[in-house]
């Protein structure tokens, strides 16, 4: 494995070449405390960003593992990494640097649902983050300096502010951990209670817009209130934000429910949420407490 200086000696030798010589950069990288591999380098400015993975040894990041006894605690806690990292990225990293891709740093962290991704690993020793970069080019012409500062400067920063335990939130980390576990706790009881969907008193159904998955906010947003008559309890896991661990709302039966009312009474926003709510959602979302079954 090559260090960080001789990647900088090659970036160094190489600037000014045609774009086809940043192949010669492919390979594995040793960093004081992270190791970079390089997988994958993209054939020209306009193609599709190189691939590349930042290993983060655990006596480094130092990642609690009780944080993540199991695998739904282990996919939260990879999908809030990936969203700091995204932050990082964000508040880090400068403008595009050149032709086509030349300066992008992306990771697939997503948007409004939790998923299991690929875009960051956790294991018992050592924490990963998958990346695509686009390396710099004028035109076509490696700019050997400006990949130096993307490799060597901008990705130990974005590896110090979030793959290390010591800098990220950890109440909102563990925050996010336990509300993902206590969605997926509400998903497993809808048998239980002959349900095959379950709406959160105080949720919020409607979107600020059409064209977007974020919740609506201000004085105009009507939260959720269940009918008496449908109402349920269901105990999760964690505390929620109440400080309580009792959760109540509507219990949708299983069978044929039909939905009655006039224009704009909210009808297909609740279909809406119901129908996105296989998956679990960040906190603050709005629909982080309607759950429907798989």
């Amino acid at each position: 494995m090559s260090d960080v200086q001789q990647l900088t000696q090659h970036l160094s030798r190489i600037d000014g070449r045609g774009y086809k010589a940043y192949k010669q950069i492919r390979g594995s990288y040793e960093f004081p405390d992270f190791n970079l591999y390089i997988d994958h380098v993209q054939g020209d400015p306009f193609a599709l960003p190189s691939k590349v993975r930042i290993r983060v040894d655990q006596k480094h990041a130092q990642i609690p593992g009780g944080l993540w006894p199991n695998s739904v605690r282990l996919a939260a806690l990879e999908d809030f990494i990936a969203r700091a990292v995204r932050q990082a990225v964000q508040d880090l990293v400068s403008p595009k640097k050149g032709s086509g891709k030349s300066g992008l740093i992306f990771i697939d962290a997503g948007r409004q649902e939790v998923l299991e991704r690929t875009a960051v690993v956790i294991k018992e020793d050592w924490v990963e983050a998958r990346l695509q970069v686009g390396l710099p080019a004028a035109g076509r012409r490696i700019l050997g300096k400006q990949a130096t500062v993307m490799l060597c400067q901008e990705i130990p920063e974005i590896v110090d502010q979030a793959l290390k335990w010591e800098n990220l939130d950890h109440k909102q980390c563990r925050a996010f951990v336990e509300c993902v576990e206590n969605q997926e706790a509400i998903r497993r009881k809808l048998d239980e209670f002959s349900l095959v969907a379950f709406v959160a008193n105080g949720a919020v159904l409607p979107r600020e817009s059409g064209i977007s998955d974020r919740p609506l906010s201000g004085d105009q947003v009507v939260s959720f209130r269940a009918p008496e008559s449908l109402e349920i309890t269901i105990e999760v896991p964690n505390q929620l934000p109440t400080g309580k661990t009792m959760i109540q709302g509507l219990g949708i039966p299983k069978g044929v429910t039909l939905i009655v009312g006039g224009g704009y009474h909210g009808k297909s926003t609740l279909l809406k949420a119901l129908e996105k709510c296989v998956y679990a959602h960040i906190p603050g979302d709005g629909r982080e407490y309607v759950i429907t079954t798989r």
